[in-house]
Parts: structure tokens; C-alpha cells; sequence
């Protein structure tokens, strides 16, 4: 497991705290230490970038969901970026979904039916030694290409 990194990026309107590596439960001190620290920044809200979190298990996000509900008790918000599929799975498992803010939600299932598969169809070859016609095509007669020589 790639050990938890996690990079503060302060701006004039919000801090980005930025993680990548695995958050389970031996990594969730210094992620409550990132988060408060980038609270102590005094910014409105705080944005945690969670693309390149490559594994999360529930005390991570317990510590995420505990940080966002401090933050909106002091009229602050916490935003969560960058969430990956398996990671919304795991929201929504652990009943997380009310608390922590997620960017642009997934639908719960497409909105449109999927494309049908078309297979392509092998060409054919001739079996007596005459071209085989294909559609939309000239003949090669009428193209010039097998003209009679007298």
C-alpha cells in the first residue's frame, strides 16, 4: 500500500487539500492533521481532493465526514473532489452520503440506453475465381478495369 501524501494548496477563497495514497486506519492522524491544518488557514470552505486516494476504508471516511460536520457547525463548508466510482460505492455503504458533499453525483443508472454492438462482418473471398460483388460498388467492368481486348 502507497503511504498517504497529502499537499496543502491554499487560495484567497478556499484551500485545496490535496491527497494521494491509501487512507485506512493507520493513516487517519495525518489526515485529521491535514484537514485541521488547512482549516487553520481560515478560508471558507475547504476542498479535498481525493483523485489520487487509490484505496479509502471507512475510518478515513468517518474522519472526512467528522471534519465537514465540524466545518458546517462553524458555517464553513467541506467539498470533496475527485472521488472515484469505488469510493462513492463506499459512501453510499457506509451511509456517508448525507454527510459529505461530493462533486457532481452519479447517476444511479444510465440516462440513455447504450449504444448497440455492431460486429463486423468478415469480407468475403471468392470461391470460383470470380470477384464477389459488393454493395454501393462499381463492377469492375463498368469501371474500366476488366475491359475486353479484341
Amino acid at each position: 500500500m502507497p503511504p498517504l501524501n497529502v499537499a496543502l494548496v491554499p487560495g484567497p477563497d478556499q484551500v485545496v487539500v490535496r491527497l494521494t495514497g491509501d487512507a485506512d486506519m493507520s493513516t487517519v492522524p495525518l489526515l485529521s492533521d491535514a484537514l485541521t491544518q488547512g482549516a487553520g488557514l481560515g478560508t471558507r470552505q475547504v476542498v479535498v481532493d481525493i483523485a489520487g486516494a487509490s484505496f479509502w476504508d471507512c475510518s478515513g471516511l468517518h474522519a472526512l465526514a467528522t471534519f465537514t460536520g465540524e466545518l458546517a457547525a462553524a458555517g464553513r463548508s467541506c467539498r470533496i473532489v475527485g472521488a472515484l466510482a469505488a469510493t462513492r460505492r463506499l459512501i453510499g455503504l457506509a451511509d456517508l452520503t448525507g454527510r459529505l458533499v461530493l462533486d457532481g453525483p452519479l447517476p444511479a443508472r444510465p440516462t440513455s440506453p447504450p449504444a448497440p454492438v455492431r460486429r463486423a462482418v468478415p469480407a468475403r473471398r471468392p470461391v470460383s475465381g470470380h470477384p464477389v460483388p459488393v454493395r454501393g460498388a462499381q463492377s469492375p467492368v463498368a469501371a474500366g478495369r476488366f475491359a475486353r481486348r479484341d
